[in-house]
């Protein structure tokens, strides 16, 4: 085993290689435009055996049913609730997913905020029993430190809520607020008992939908107004997000996370979470030249903190 000073975590190989060669480089890189974007659920942490907001929309549900069994009677709720595959699959993800975004209508940015990270808290992963902090890929921290040593700015980019990745973003990846680009809730304007203004959360998704697939470049130019040229995803719902980066007028490095260690990780080919594709994302990659990271050939370490 061979410790390097950059990317320790990194083994030997044609993608270490393929980045360090883009690292060399980077002095090829206007500093105004050293931007780079990284998916999250699956890129910068384990998104097995289900999303953490998934985990925490589930906990939040059982919450509410708690308080008010009455809850439990919407269709979309009794079939997550007792496990009926079939009925959630005739009712469709993107309608359980806004029932699930319901629980939170009326709630404010701040108690909302103060929700998450009361889950993180205390959450542990299903199958590991750790705190989600330990599930963070080493490997890719690494990289986004080394980027930042060279003057690179980094932005999580995710299909998972906005609101819920910057509880996290700071301590987990040391991303502020304005630097995640996610699925944004919509918010309507209102009045506390003594009359001071006051944002409410609704249960609608601003026009556009999920932060998926050709979604995402569109809302990096329109949350960030800057051009990446680095992007790390793992499934079809960040393609274009690579592309994009790929583009780029100059030195660039499209990454793709591929999840093939069943002994530390999971084995499993990656997909969008909103929509099909004719081709799988290996084929993707190798069709347009990205980079590929096997977890089980190129990581000597999985997860952070362990």
């Amino acid at each position: 085993l061979v410790t390097h000073a950059v990317l320790p975590s990194w083994q030997n190989g044609a993608t270490r290689t393929a980045i360090i060669d883009f690292l060399d480089r980077v002095d090829e890189i206007p500093p105004d435009e050293r931007v780079a974007v990284f998916d999250n659920d699956g890129t910068m942490w384990c998104e097995k055996p289900n999303y953490p907001q998934l985990e925490f929309m589930l906990d939040e549900l059982r919450h509410a049913v708690d308080a008010d069994p009455s809850v439990a009677e919407r269709a979309e709720f009794q079939a997550i609730l007792a496990g009926d595959r079939d009925t959630i699959g005739q009712l469709g993800l993107e309608r359980i997913a806004l029932a699930l975004v319901d629980l939170h209508a009326g709630l404010t940015p701040e108690q909302f905020n103060d929700r998450v990270a009361r889950f993180f808290a205390d959450a542990r992963h299903p199958d590991r029993g750790v705190p989600y902090r330990q599930q963070r890929y080493q490997p890719m921290l690494e990289l986004i430190d080394e980027l930042r040593s060279r003057g690179f700015d980094v932005y999580i980019v995710s299909a998972g809520g906005a609101e819920f990745v910057r509880v996290i973003g700071g301590e987990f990846y040391d991303v502020k607020p304005e630097g995640v680009v996610g699925s944004q809730i919509d918010y309507e304007v209102g009045r506390t008992d003594d009359g001071a203004l006051q944002l409410i959360r609704t249960g609608r998704l601003v026009a556009g939908g999920p932060n998926e697939g050709a979604g995402k470049p569109p809302n990096i130019q329109r949350l960030l107004g800057r051009r990446p040229v680095v992007a790390g995803g793992n499934s079809a719902g960040d393609a274009e997000m690579l592309e994009f980066a790929q583009a780029y007028d100059g030195p660039s490095l499209a990454l793709l996370v591929d999840h093939d260690d069943a002994e530390r990780e999971y084995e499993y080919a990656s997909r969008a979470g909103t929509f099909d594709t004719d081709e799988t994302i290996l084929e993707t990659a190798a069709r347009l030249g990205w980079v590929v990271a096997s977890i089980r050939n190129d990581w000597s370490t999985v997860f952070a903190d362990s």
